[in-house]
């Protein structure tokens, strides 16, 4: 079998936060910034602060970063999924 380059990179990625707060805001302010997004539990194999984190599109990563640090959300780590 012949794995295409993109094939084995995860199409989402999630944001970890050091709050339930924090969270929540990141999903407004990427809502309102057209950023697609879902808060899902924090998977198992990462670890968080907090119970909650928000999957995103792997493409939106760097987009997302930048709009959570201009909004002031402090965010505690970015990973693939």
């Amino acid at each position: 079998m012949i794995l295409h380059k993109n094939e084995n990179k995860s199409k989402f990625g999630v944001i970890l936060f050091h709050s339930t707060s924090h969270a929540l805001r990141a999903e407004k302010v990427l809502a309102q910034a057209g950023i697609g997004n879902k808060l899902i539990p924090v998977p198992r194999h990462l670890s968080s602060d907090c119970g909650v984190c928000l999957r995103i599109a792997h493409a939106d990563q760097e987009a997302a970063r930048q709009i959570l640090k201009a909004a002031g959300v402090e965010i505690a780590a970015i990973c693939d999924l």
